[in-house]
């Protein structure tokens, strides 16, 4: 048997489990200060409830894990916990409130190609808004981005677009609703392909020349040109497009964010289920090429599972956590930090130094003690090499006197701190 991890799962040593630890720390901090409680979804999900949104040739289709269960029923990893959101909202409506705020960090799969960034195995960390229309919320949740990456001193880009835009220019290039889908698919590629690949791929579907040929036109001018070309437009899609985009532009620059971000009119995002503006967000460095972040609004798909005639406007975003981990993993954040506060080293004082360890962790530190009987020298050793930033040495002499010495590793400076005045400990640290 070899022994090896699936591809695109990995195992995380506790110095790289330190990066995702803070990452989803800054994450969990920052969704609570904007009002957003926490949930938790299953990973198994019905097979027809993950694909319900989606044509038969959607990438996504072919990247979910499907199984079946000993009951020969047809299910799947979730891919994403977007889905998963709806049916929650689905299942628990009678029992949250409206405007509802959730964030989730959890476990996806996906069957797909293995990148640096893009695993088979990944944690997704999202933020929702369940009960809330128009583009303020959604200003708010770019600032969220805006923050968060701030945090994490990240420079970024975030990109925004209207999926009702992009379906109403594509329909004014003469195109059938039944190919919408597929032409969508395509120009969210636009800036990864040249003209003449985008332009095959495009024949290939069934377009013709002028239609092609004004797909290139529109997905080619600025918001500024198509404010002015379509402002008596009698296309609905490109008016509510239009509308929605200039909304949230407003808001960006009202709140001194939109230096950030920028309008991408290729932009579409991969999932048929947005029904509105959508963002990504990307290094600006360009170290991760993919986006690191991404989101937007979905106004239908609860509704949908519900069946109750009632409407469930909802945005959110969602932060890529193996992107930003390898954005961070090169700085080595905690190369000289640990997780010990102190190490107690017993000289023939081994309960003593339960009793020690226990009284400084209800103070609130964290403390390792040495228990594999090592002679001194080589436990201090250890706690060089862990910089571990504070040892105790606890022989039967400081038992004794009721007192301990307290070292500090790095200035080599000594404390004595006695056993009925711990909360001196607090002075040192």
């Amino acid at each position: 048997m070899k022994i090896q991890n699936v591809k695109g799962g990995y195992d995380f040593l506790p110095k790289e489990q330190k990066i995702r630890n803070y990452i989803n720390n800054i994450l969990k901090e920052t969704f609570e200060e904007y009002g957003f409680n926490s949930i938790e979804t299953p990973i198994l999900c019905y097979y027809n409830i993950l694909a319900d949104k989606y044509d038969e040739n959607n990438d996504i289709l072919k990247e979910i894990y499907r199984l079946k269960d000993q009951g020969n029923r047809d299910l799947g990893l979730r891919y994403d916990l977007t889905v998963p959101f709806a049916k929650f909202i689905a299942l628990n409506k009678n029992n949250i409130s409206f405007p509802f705020k959730r964030y989730e960090i959890d476990k996806v799969f996906r069957d797909g190609p293995v990148r640096v960034g893009r695993d088979r195995e990944f944690t997704q960390c999202d933020a929702d808004v369940v009960g809330i229309e128009g583009e303020l919320i959604e200003a708010e949740l770019l600032s969220l981005f805006v923050k968060v990456f701030k945090k994490l001193n990240i420079d970024i880009i975030i990109k925004y677009n209207s999926r009702n835009l992009m379906t109403g220019l594509i329909i004014e290039s003469g195109i059938s609703d039944d190919l919408i889908s597929n032409v969508t698919t395509i120009i969210d590629k636009k800036d990864k392909l040249s003209e003449n690949e985008m332009n095959s791929f495009l024949g290939k579907i069934g377009l013709n020349n002028n239609q092609i040929s004004m797909i290139n036109k529109y997905f080619s001018m600025e918001l500024s040109e198509l404010l002015e070309l379509f402002k008596d437009t009698k296309n609905e899609k490109i008016r509510i497009g239009l509308k929605e985009i200039n909304s949230l532009s407003t808001y960006l620059k009202g709140i001194n964010i939109s230096d950030i971000c920028e309008f991408s009119i290729s932009l579409a995002r991969g999932q048929n289920y947005y029904t509105g503006n959508v963002f990504e967000v990307y290094d600006k460095k360009k170290k991760i090429k993919g986006s690191i972040g991404s989101g937007g609004r979905y106004d239908k798909i609860i509704g949908d599972f519900i069946g109750d005639g009632n409407k469930y406007p909802t945005v959110g975003i969602s932060f890529g956590l193996s992107s930003i981990y390898e954005l961070l993993r090169e700085r080595d954040l905690f190369k000289d930090k640990s997780q010990t506060d102190f190490y107690i080293i017993p000289m023939n004082t081994e309960i003593e130094s339960l009793k020690l360890a226990n009284e400084i962790r209800n103070l609130g530190f964290k403390v390792e003690i040495e228990m594999n009987s090592r002679k001194l020298k080589k436990a201090i050793d250890y706690a060089n090499k862990e910089k571990i930033p504070y040892v105790i040495v606890l022989g039967e002499d400081e038992v004794n006197k009721r007192s301990f010495n307290i070292k500090n590793m790095s200035s080599g400076i000594e404390k004595v701190i006695a056993f009925d005045e711990l909360t001196k400990i607090n002075e040192i640290k």
